[in-house]
């Protein structure tokens, strides 16, 4: 037989798999934060004194080891969103959903979290959030609800 001369199978197969991703020691932190107190905390790198959030243990730019811990007020201010007009399955919430990275108030990154409280069509960047929280809570970023329109 010759390698042109082989058929490539087709084969249909149905697969179910269970497995927990972890968000590690630093995640469970963060994700802790918000279900106990309600509260959003970043990380800060010791080296370029930047604040990330979500933290991680690491800082991306300097490659150092991260552990001091900053509480955030959770107001920010919205970088950029868009509008997802169509459903799926895993979505949370409805359609149209807006989706927005949120650059919080002492923070260097930006958080991607969902907006309510406001008609899609009025969402601008710039516009000032704040946080609404779930009244049960379960450590995870669920536990915050949606971004609403600040003052």
């Amino acid at each position: 037989m010759t390698k042109n001369s082989v058929k490539p199978a087709v084969v249909e197969a149905e697969s179910i798999s269970t497995f927990q991703v972890t968000v590690g020691a630093t995640g469970s932190k963060f994700l802790i934060g918000i279900r106990d107190k309600k509260k959003i905390m970043g990380i800060k790198c010791p080296s370029c004194k930047k604040i990330y959030v979500p933290p991680r243990s690491h800082c991306p730019t300097c490659c150092v080891k991260m552990d001091e811990w900053v509480e955030l007020s959770g107001k920010g201010t919205l970088d950029t969103f868009t509008v997802v007009h169509y459903k799926e399955p895993y979505q949370p919430k409805e359609p149209p959903i807006v989706y927005g990275i949120i650059k919080l108030d002492g923070a260097d990154t930006g958080l991607t979290h969902i907006l309510g409280e406001v008609d899609p069509a009025n969402v601008k960047i710039g516009m000032r959030l704040e946080p609404v929280f779930k009244d049960e809570r379960e450590a995870s970023l669920l536990d915050i609800d949606h971004f609403k329109p600040s003052s």
